[in-house]
């Protein structure tokens, strides 16, 4: 119970990264602010969370909108009185394309969503975390770790949020609120699933031969699963790593080493 007593926000809750970071923050212990724009989605998490005995509060609400966004934090100081943890995990994919080549109208709003709305949300969760000698978790991207074709986009943003954590931890840092990331690479969940399913049908094979093909490349031979990267996300928000601040915690398996 790692997150007793604690309140953890989390953005971008959907079915899979995001309901596992709320959830796995309940089974430590945590009550959940749940923040994302599908209202009946957070509703399910939220009953998820409830079920495990703890708190939830579904804050419907577009991460990329000031007032939004505002109103989601007080709503969560009022139901509560506090924030612990921010957990920044709201994604939108850039579009994959190469850097010479990509739209940067499109660019520019996946940036709007992975790297200024984190960074809207943590200078208004700041204050609070101030309070509680508080924490900030990013979730990154194994993207940092190479440089493939198409990729250029992705990897952009993924590295300027990289930035953000780094440069928020030495701002934010004297008034005791830590800033980390969690860099997962293949997460094993109904959206890789399906990508699986759809190479597999392209080369006529079963699934599960691109799956142990794809996981022969990490040192563990296998895909790490939503709670996997979740739970280190936990840890980052917990005391346990209270004097953790400005690192990336790399969770792939070992399919890269940093």
């Amino acid at each position: 119970m790692i997150l007793s007593g604690k309140v953890v926000l989390v953005s971008g809750v959907g079915p899979g990264l995001g309901r596992a970071i709320a959830v796995q923050s309940a089974h430590a212990g945590a009550d959940v602010v749940l923040l994302a724009r599908d209202k009946q989605r957070l509703e399910a998490v939220a009953e998820q969370v409830r079920a495990l005995g703890r708190r939830a509060l579904v804050a419907a609400a577009d991460i990329t909108d000031d007032d939004a966004c505002t109103g989601a934090v007080q709503s969560a100081v009022d139901e509560f009185g506090r924030i612990d943890a921010l957990v920044n995990n709201a994604f939108s994919m850039p579009p994959m394309a190469d850097l010479c080549d990509v739209d940067v109208s499109a660019l520019g709003r996946a940036l709007d969503v992975n790297v200024i709305a984190a960074l809207r949300l943590t200078r208004l969760c700041a204050p609070r975390l101030a309070e509680r000698s508080g924490a900030v978790v990013m979730i990154n991207s194994a993207v940092l770790r190479h440089a493939r074709s198409l990729y250029g986009p992705y990897k952009m943003a993924k590295s300027a949020l990289l930035s953000v954590s780094q440069s928020l931890a030495s701002e934010l840092g004297p008034s005791g609120v830590r800033v980390n990331s969690v860099a997962p690479g293949y997460i094993w969940a109904d959206l890789l699933r399906a990508y699986f399913a759809h190479l597999a049908g392209e080369r006529g094979v079963d699934p599960q031969q691109i799956y142990d093909e794809t996981a022969a490349a990490t040192d563990l031979r296998r895909l790490p699963e939503p709670e996997e990267i979740a739970d280190a996300a936990v840890f980052l928000a917990s005391p346990l790593a209270r004097a953790i601040t400005g690192q990336c915690l790399d969770v792939n398996a070992g399919e890269f080493h940093h």
